[in-house]
Protein backbone atom coordinates (compact mmCIF):
# COMPACT_ATOMS: atom_id res chain seq x y z
CA UNK A 1 0.00 0.00 0.00
CA UNK A 2 1.66 3.43 -0.85
CA UNK A 3 2.17 5.76 1.65
CA UNK A 4 -0.47 8.25 2.69
CA UNK A 5 1.95 10.77 3.19
CA UNK A 6 3.86 10.43 -0.08
CA UNK A 7 0.17 10.75 -1.97
CA UNK A 8 -0.37 14.16 0.12
CA UNK A 9 3.29 14.96 -1.45
CA UNK A 10 2.34 14.32 -4.74
CA UNK A 11 -0.93 16.04 -4.73
CA UNK A 12 0.44 19.32 -3.33
CA UNK A 13 3.21 19.58 -5.75
CA UNK A 14 0.72 18.74 -8.91
CA UNK A 15 -1.85 21.38 -7.25
CA UNK A 16 0.64 23.87 -6.57
CA UNK A 17 2.01 23.48 -10.55
CA UNK A 18 -1.57 23.85 -11.59
CA UNK A 19 -2.35 26.95 -9.35
CA UNK A 20 0.69 28.39 -10.51
CA UNK A 21 -0.32 28.24 -14.08
CA UNK A 22 -3.75 29.02 -14.17
CA UNK A 23 -4.65 31.08 -10.97
CA UNK A 24 -7.51 28.60 -10.09
CA UNK A 25 -8.49 25.03 -9.81
CA UNK A 26 -6.40 23.86 -6.56
CA UNK A 27 -8.75 22.68 -4.23
CA UNK A 28 -11.54 22.22 -6.43
CA UNK A 29 -8.97 19.36 -7.43
CA UNK A 30 -7.53 18.57 -4.32
CA UNK A 31 -11.23 17.96 -2.76
CA UNK A 32 -12.31 15.20 -4.89
CA UNK A 33 -8.75 13.46 -4.39
CA UNK A 34 -8.29 13.96 -1.19
CA UNK A 35 -11.31 11.68 -1.13
CA UNK A 36 -10.56 9.34 -3.46
CA UNK A 37 -6.97 8.59 -2.22
CA UNK A 38 -6.97 8.82 1.58
CA UNK A 39 -10.79 8.15 1.80
CA UNK A 40 -11.36 11.38 3.65
CA UNK A 41 -15.10 12.89 3.94
CA UNK A 42 -16.38 16.05 2.63
CA UNK A 43 -16.27 17.62 5.66
CA UNK A 44 -12.84 16.38 6.59
CA UNK A 45 -11.46 16.97 2.80
CA UNK A 46 -12.24 20.37 3.18
CA UNK A 47 -10.84 22.74 5.10
CA UNK A 48 -7.23 20.33 4.54
CA UNK A 49 -7.69 21.41 0.54
CA UNK A 50 -8.60 24.93 1.52
CA UNK A 51 -4.85 24.97 4.14
CA UNK A 52 -2.99 23.42 1.00
CA UNK A 53 -4.38 25.61 -1.30
CA UNK A 54 -4.20 28.94 1.05
CA UNK A 55 -0.37 27.97 1.42
CA UNK A 56 0.31 27.37 -2.33
CA UNK A 57 -1.60 30.63 -3.44
CA UNK A 58 -0.35 33.00 -0.97
CA UNK A 59 3.47 31.88 -1.72
CA UNK A 60 2.45 32.41 -5.76
CA UNK A 61 0.51 35.71 -4.37
CA UNK A 62 4.18 36.98 -2.67
CA UNK A 63 5.53 36.38 -5.87
CA UNK A 64 3.44 38.44 -7.72
CA UNK A 65 3.32 41.13 -5.06
CA UNK A 66 7.07 41.34 -5.80
CA UNK A 67 7.11 41.58 -9.48
CA UNK A 68 4.22 43.66 -9.57
CA UNK A 69 1.52 42.26 -11.59
CA UNK A 70 -0.83 41.78 -8.89
CA UNK A 71 -4.04 44.48 -8.67
CA UNK A 72 -4.29 44.67 -5.02
CA UNK A 73 -6.82 46.67 -4.92
CA UNK A 74 -9.06 44.72 -7.30
CA UNK A 75 -7.40 41.57 -5.12
CA UNK A 76 -8.63 43.28 -2.35
CA UNK A 77 -12.17 44.27 -2.85
CA UNK A 78 -12.45 40.28 -4.01
CA UNK A 79 -10.96 39.59 -0.18
CA UNK A 80 -13.32 41.44 1.19
CA UNK A 81 -16.48 39.93 0.05
CA UNK A 82 -15.10 36.10 -0.11
CA UNK A 83 -13.92 36.53 3.60
CA UNK A 84 -17.47 37.61 4.61
CA UNK A 85 -19.18 35.41 2.74
CA UNK A 86 -17.26 32.05 3.19
CA UNK A 87 -17.82 32.05 7.04
CA UNK A 88 -21.72 31.78 5.66
CA UNK A 89 -20.71 28.87 3.42
CA UNK A 90 -19.04 27.29 5.95
CA UNK A 91 -22.17 27.19 8.57
CA UNK A 92 -24.42 25.93 5.68
CA UNK A 93 -22.13 23.05 4.87
CA UNK A 94 -22.34 21.85 8.60
CA UNK A 95 -25.98 21.63 7.99
CA UNK A 96 -26.29 20.13 4.84
CA UNK A 97 -25.79 16.37 4.64
CA UNK A 98 -22.34 15.00 3.12
CA UNK A 99 -24.28 13.41 0.42
CA UNK A 100 -25.82 16.16 -0.75
CA UNK A 101 -22.52 18.46 -0.50
CA UNK A 102 -21.08 15.48 -2.91
CA UNK A 103 -23.56 15.67 -5.42
CA UNK A 104 -23.57 19.49 -5.66
CA UNK A 105 -19.16 19.41 -6.25
CA UNK A 106 -20.08 16.99 -8.34
CA UNK A 107 -22.46 19.76 -10.42
CA UNK A 108 -19.89 22.47 -10.21
CA UNK A 109 -16.95 20.33 -11.50
CA UNK A 110 -19.58 19.67 -14.24
CA UNK A 111 -20.44 22.96 -14.61
CA UNK A 112 -16.47 24.13 -14.57
CA UNK A 113 -15.86 21.52 -16.99
CA UNK A 114 -18.48 22.26 -19.38
CA UNK A 115 -17.42 25.87 -19.22
CA UNK A 116 -13.68 25.32 -20.32
CA UNK A 117 -14.84 23.54 -23.01
CA UNK A 118 -17.14 26.28 -24.00
CA UNK A 119 -15.92 29.22 -23.24
CA UNK A 120 -12.46 27.85 -25.68
CA UNK A 121 -15.36 28.19 -28.71
CA UNK A 122 -16.79 31.73 -27.21
CA UNK A 123 -14.38 33.63 -25.15
CA UNK A 124 -17.18 36.36 -23.96
CA UNK A 125 -19.79 33.36 -22.96
CA UNK A 126 -19.49 34.32 -19.25
CA UNK A 127 -19.28 38.05 -19.43
CA UNK A 128 -22.39 37.98 -21.79
CA UNK A 129 -24.29 35.37 -19.45
CA UNK A 130 -23.18 36.73 -15.94
CA UNK A 131 -23.19 40.08 -16.65
CA UNK A 132 -24.90 41.23 -19.43
CA UNK A 133 -23.05 44.51 -20.10
CA UNK A 134 -19.79 45.91 -22.30
CA UNK A 135 -17.19 43.79 -22.98
CA UNK A 136 -14.57 44.89 -20.39
CA UNK A 137 -16.50 46.88 -16.97
CA UNK A 138 -12.81 47.04 -15.65
CA UNK A 139 -10.54 49.03 -18.27
CA UNK A 140 -6.67 48.76 -17.46
CA UNK A 141 -5.04 52.14 -17.82
CA UNK A 142 -2.61 51.22 -20.21
CA UNK A 143 0.01 54.78 -18.76
CA UNK A 144 -0.20 53.55 -15.40
CA UNK A 145 -1.36 49.80 -15.62
CA UNK A 146 -4.26 50.44 -13.10
CA UNK A 147 -7.58 50.05 -13.41
CA UNK A 148 -10.89 52.89 -13.89
CA UNK A 149 -12.32 52.19 -11.45
CA UNK A 150 -16.01 52.82 -12.19
CA UNK A 151 -19.49 51.69 -10.44
CA UNK A 152 -19.92 49.15 -13.14
CA UNK A 153 -16.66 47.41 -12.44
CA UNK A 154 -16.76 47.55 -8.20
CA UNK A 155 -19.92 46.19 -8.69
CA UNK A 156 -19.03 43.02 -10.44
CA UNK A 157 -15.64 42.82 -8.10
CA UNK A 158 -18.17 42.52 -5.49
CA UNK A 159 -20.09 40.03 -6.74
CA UNK A 160 -17.25 37.70 -7.86
CA UNK A 161 -15.89 37.45 -4.78
CA UNK A 162 -19.00 36.80 -2.92
CA UNK A 163 -19.98 34.22 -5.13
CA UNK A 164 -16.38 33.23 -4.68
CA UNK A 165 -15.89 33.32 -0.73
CA UNK A 166 -19.63 31.46 -0.34
CA UNK A 167 -18.68 28.56 -2.57
CA UNK A 168 -15.36 28.32 -1.29
CA UNK A 169 -16.74 27.60 2.33
CA UNK A 170 -19.77 25.70 1.24
CA UNK A 171 -17.17 23.32 -0.52
CA UNK A 172 -14.23 23.39 0.59
CA UNK A 173 -13.02 24.99 -2.69
CA UNK A 174 -10.36 28.38 -3.32
CA UNK A 175 -12.73 30.28 -4.91
CA UNK A 176 -10.21 31.09 -7.91
CA UNK A 177 -12.13 29.02 -10.28
CA UNK A 178 -15.18 31.69 -9.96
CA UNK A 179 -12.69 34.83 -9.77
CA UNK A 180 -10.31 34.05 -12.94
CA UNK A 181 -12.53 33.31 -15.68
CA UNK A 182 -14.57 36.38 -14.13
CA UNK A 183 -11.67 38.92 -14.19
CA UNK A 184 -10.48 37.37 -17.74
CA UNK A 185 -14.31 38.15 -18.87
CA UNK A 186 -14.56 41.50 -17.43
CA UNK A 187 -11.45 43.21 -17.61
CA UNK A 188 -8.69 43.60 -20.32
CA UNK A 189 -5.80 42.69 -17.55
CA UNK A 190 -3.02 40.84 -18.93
CA UNK A 191 -3.67 37.41 -18.06
CA UNK A 192 -0.67 37.09 -15.24
CA UNK A 193 -2.45 39.75 -13.65
CA UNK A 194 -4.92 37.96 -13.63
CA UNK A 195 -3.36 34.90 -12.06
CA UNK A 196 -1.97 36.78 -10.02
CA UNK A 197 -5.27 38.52 -8.54
CA UNK A 198 -6.93 35.42 -8.33
CA UNK A 199 -3.88 33.80 -6.23
CA UNK A 200 -4.09 36.58 -3.63
CA UNK A 201 -8.02 36.40 -3.17
CA UNK A 202 -7.94 32.92 -3.08
CA UNK A 203 -5.26 32.72 -0.29
CA UNK A 204 -6.90 35.18 1.85
CA UNK A 205 -10.16 33.50 1.39
CA UNK A 206 -9.13 29.96 1.91
CA UNK A 207 -7.11 30.66 4.84
CA UNK A 208 -10.68 31.97 6.42
CA UNK A 209 -12.38 29.21 5.59
CA UNK A 210 -9.81 26.74 6.91
CA UNK A 211 -10.46 28.83 10.43
CA UNK A 212 -14.40 28.76 10.01
CA UNK A 213 -13.79 24.81 9.48
CA UNK A 214 -11.82 24.68 12.89
CA UNK A 215 -14.65 26.50 14.61
CA UNK A 216 -16.45 23.60 14.17
CA UNK A 217 -14.84 21.33 14.39
CA UNK A 218 -11.21 19.52 14.53
CA UNK A 219 -8.88 19.42 11.65
CA UNK A 220 -7.27 15.69 10.49
CA UNK A 221 -4.29 17.03 9.22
Amino acid sequence: MIDPNLIAIILGVLIGILMSITGAGGAILSLPLLMYFLHLGVKDAAPIALLAVSVAAGIAAMIGLKQGVVRYKAAALLALMGIIMAPIGVFLAQKIPSLWLQILFALVLFYVGWQAVFSAKSPRYLQDNLFQTSPTPCELNPATSRLFWTASCTQRLLLTGSAAGFISGLLGVGGGFVAMPSLLKISNLEHRMVVATSLTMTALVSLVGVISYASYTSINL
